[in-house]
């Protein structure tokens, strides 16, 4: 099953009972613009308490019941549904969560969401569009619009300012006037939001083709100084900003690549600490954003280089990372790029062939294991790979002139 058909069974389960029962949210949004969507929200009259009496115990889960979200557990190739009940939120003291919720209709639900584009509903039993924010006629001129005032939809919840950003960029869509304004105005306060949910957005948007839009949008918004320490230097110079936006567009990579382009203009330890501190990377993140920017520029004029320099850094699992950042920074892809790209295509024993030296066989040689072993196996590693030899007897020769 589909996680497609296990959301209409599930929309169809509650109905059938005498439930109200809708698509909400992202997936109405993507299925109006022929996008398929990743998952399915459904949104329903029934309370948390009847939604698991319905499904029951043990194939709901109810970790957002406090908030009337009961997740549905569907079969394995289905995954889950998250099935909120229609509510109207309280205050937001803390910028992110309503204090208290109230159970109420659809129309009440669609007026406490955030654009418009996300408050429309769906009946995928009838294909019947149930629209309260005139979200399809914005989808339609391509808006990211707030529902009811800007001010008051920032307020509860200043992630959206992120938000809007990632959806105006990944949909080629215009922030209007009104929301733009409010967004800059409370630009400062993307600081109270946790480093999880900026670093969940920002890799969203790094990741996604249109990343030099995103990060064009958050200078415009006020926003990228609030999320990228000495950020102010990256565009007081519109050269330097331009030159960066051109090879945001150019790169062909991942997130790590992209933000190791991002940053490669003011790129120090501190920098890159205070972007993993204000969104919480992983150790993985950080090593390889780390190794791309102390790798790239050999990559450029990989073809000038001793093999043995090059071919250690075609062999790492951020190679193609790396790669990418070379290749984006002029429109025409050198001779480096070419050199990297044709050794890349080679089969994995020409590529990376196996040592003719380890460990054991220096010990045998009488060798004592010290700081030593490693400087040996590398002089032995490169004069393999740049062809000086090529059998066991001459890597043990090179051995024992490197230890001497």
């Amino acid at each position: 099953m589909t996680p497609r058909a296990f959301s209409v069974e599930v929309v169809e389960k509650l109905q059938s009972v005498g439930f109200e029962a809708l698509w909400a949210g992202g997936c109405v949004r993507d299925q109006i613009l022929g996008i398929q969507p990743q998952d399915y929200d459904v949104a329903t009259n029934a309370t948390p308490d009847q939604i698991r009496g319905l499904f029951g115990k043990n194939k709901t889960l109810a970790i957002g019941a406090a908030f009337g979200v009961i997740t549905v557990l569907g079969p394995k190739t289905a995954g889950q549904v998250e099935v909120a009940t229609f509510r109207k939120d309280g205050g937001y003291s803390d910028g992110r969560r309503p204090d208290s919720v109230e159970f109420t209709d659809a129309k009440e639900d669609a007026l406490r969401r955030d654009f418009t584009i996300n408050g429309m509903f769906i009946d995928p039993t009838t294909d019947q569009l149930i629209d309260y924010v005139n979200g399809e006629d914005d989808l339609s001129k391509r808006i990211i619009r707030a529902i009811g005032t800007p001010e008051d939809r920032i307020q509860e919840d200043k992630l959206r300012m992120l938000r809007a950003v990632r959806f105006a960029a990944t949909y080629e869509f215009e922030i209007e006037p009104a929301t733009m304004l409010a967004i800059q105005n409370a630009a400062t306060d993307i600081s109270v939001v946790s480093g999880e949910r900026i670093g969940t957005e920002m890799r969203r948007m790094l990741a996604h083709p249109n990343r030099a839009t995103a990060i064009s949008l958050l200078r415009e918004t006020g926003l990228i100084e609030k999320i990228i320490p000495d950020a102010t230097s990256l565009h007081v110079h519109n050269e330097t900003w331009d030159n960066l936006l051109s090879q945001l567009r150019r790169l062909e990579g991942n997130f790590e690549s992209a933000l190791a382009v991002l940053i490669e203009p003011i790129f120090t330890d501190s920098v890159l600490n205070s972007v993993s501190a204000g969104w919480k990377l992983s150790n993985h993140e950080i090593k390889s954003v780390r190794w791309i920017h102390g790798n790239w520029k050999k990559l450029i004029d990989a073809e000038q280089h001793p093999w043995s320099v090059i071919q250690p850094l075609l062999t790492h699992r951020q190679s193609h990372p790396a790669l990418a950042m070379a290749a984006c920074q002029t429109e025409i892809a050198g001779a480096g790029i070419q050199f990297c790209l044709d050794r890349l295509a080679w089969e994995s024993e020409r590529l990376n062939p196996p040592s003719l030296l380890d460990g054991s066989t220096l010990i045998k040689m009488g060798i004592t294991p010290g700081p030593r072993f490693s400087l040996i196996l590398s002089d032995v590693r490169a004069a393999q790979l740049d062809g000086e030899i090529s059998t066991v007897e001459q890597a043990v020769e090179k051995a024992q002139q490197s230890a001497r």
